[in-house]
């Protein structure tokens, strides 16, 4: 079943309703979407309830609005089940502004699914939104909000934001969706107590599941982005002034060579600046949402990183292995973390980590050659610049040479390539690096000088 049949057979995508449950200990909720014709869907979230004297005092309309525009970044993973041209939104009116912001988000958000499915379309074909007659407007609170909440989840980006900020450690929390070891081993030993983590609990469908077994279509959609909205509400439940997320400054570069197909379109700095604008405009002006490593670079991350040893067994960010908690050592993510740490640790401290030099796999060195650049296309993975990558690994073969080691396998085969003649001289301008594109508030900026970042 293609994109152009699926459309013609199942026109119509519905957003039916949401529901908020309360009990003493959780918040609970519920969406139903509809695919007319084919399937009805009831994902849900559970949210807990840490501080019961803060999260009661809550203005329920505010809240309400809050889950309703959950919903809407939730939907897209249903509605790309068949691409339904029309989205029908329930009850709730959306202005025209707020419309094609939805579908600036999913567009942009769906890049690597419609290339993948080798999808031609445009932002204004793609989908129509009609919407109902119940406004959900803006909130105005004089309600007091203080301190960050750190979504986690289980890299060593998160890890360095919660390092940086540790003078703040009072006022913080940690967000974790669905968590597992590395996300609840990250929070332990960064020494945050259960009081001080939020983790709510996040379900899929299985209608949906069931769906993409049957071959209709499926692929990557803007996760960040759910981590924005729902963070938003948790942000307020807790009263927390700002939403700290840990993306660098190369989530911005697309994924494909000279086209705007970005796998980290949500964790770009221009989602950043429209999630803000949207929910400064049509939700309340008392929670900021920003990136705290956006002025900086993979390879600055990975250097701060490489001081923290008591992480170093327990962090993890591979998808592949992420059920298992474990580094599958095979795929993309691995071998980009592998090389970026590489100029800063010790060979035996990385074979600890992933069980084995992955720098000697010669299954690995079309990966290589993708993250380099050699290749124009990068992985579809959360992985850095290509710049930052060919930095790190000449950075590294110095290393080798300096100290008289034999380099291995995949390094022997870069040294024979343009990209080592292009980047062994080439000044390393990451150690001075700062990205002026970001949104961190001064007294975080401060924190990043302190801790010798900038």
């Amino acid at each position: 079943m293609n994109f152009l049949e699926l459309r013609e057979k199942y026109p119509e995508f519905s957003y039916n309703w949401y529901k908020i449950e309360e009990n003493e200990n959780e918040y609970k909720i519920s969406y139903e979407f509809e695919i007319v014709g084919l399937s009805k869907f009831n994902p849900t979230w559970t949210i807990p309830k840490l501080d019961t004297s803060v999260s009661e005092k809550h203005n329920k309309e505010l809240l309400e609005n809050m889950v309703f525009n959950l919903g809407m970044v939730e939907l897209v993973s249903y509605w790309k089940i068949t691409c339904a041209p029309h989205v029908t939104v329930k009850n709730i009116f959306l202005s025209q502004r707020q419309i094609e912001w939805w579908k600036k988000l999913y567009f942009y958000g769906l890049g690597e699914f419609f290339y993948k499915n080798e999808i031609k379309t445009d932002i204004e074909e793609f989908m129509t939104i009609t919407t109902g007659d119940t406004k959900l407007s803006k909130i105005v609170t004089n309600e007091k909000f203080n301190g960050a909440l750190v979504p986690i989840g289980g890299g060593k980006d998160s890890i360095v934001t919660l390092d940086v900020i540790k003078d703040d450690f009072a006022d913080n929390m940690c967000y974790v969706i669905n968590p597992r070891g590395a996300t609840e081993e990250t929070a332990e030993v960064a020494g945050y107590g259960e009081n001080k983590r939020c983790y709510v609990k996040r379900t899929l469908d299985k209608n949906m599941l069931e769906l993409n077994k049957q071959g209709y279509l499926n692929g990557h959609t803007p996760f960040s982005s759910i981590v924005a909205f729902s963070a938003l509400i948790v942000a307020y439940l807790n009263k927390k002034k700002y939403i700290v997320l840990s993306n660098e400054a190369s989530a911005n570069e697309s994924t494909i060579y000279e086209e705007e197909v970005n796998h980290q379109y949500s964790k770009s700095y221009e989602f950043e600046q429209d999630f803000n604008e949207y929910v400064k405009e049509n939700v309340l002006d008392r929670i900021e949402y920003f990136s705290l490593l956006r002025p900086i670079s993979e390879y600055q991350i990975a250097k701060h990183f490489a001081k923290l040893p008591k992480f170093y067994k327990i962090f993890k960010s591979c998808n592949a292995g992420s059920k298992e908690n474990k580094w599958c050592a095979n795929c993309p993510k691995c071998l980009f973390v592998y090389i970026i740490l590489s100029p800063f640790m010790s060979k035996k401290d990385m074979i600890n980590i992933f069980g084995e030099d992955l720098l000697e796999k010669e299954s690995l060195k079309e990966t290589m050659e993708m993250l380099s650049g050699i290749q124009k296309n990068k992985p579809f993975e959360c992985v850095g610049s290509r710049d930052e990558v060919n930095t790190a690994i000449c950075e590294t073969i110095k290393k080798y040479e300096a100290n008289n080691e034999e380099l291995p396998l995949l390094y022997k085969f870069y040294k024979t390539t343009k990209k080592y003649e292009e980047y062994i001289n080439k000044e390393n301008t990451y150690n001075e690096f700062y990205n002026p594109e970001n949104n961190v508030p001064e007294h975080y900026k401060e924190m990043l000088k302190k801790s010798e970042i900038i």
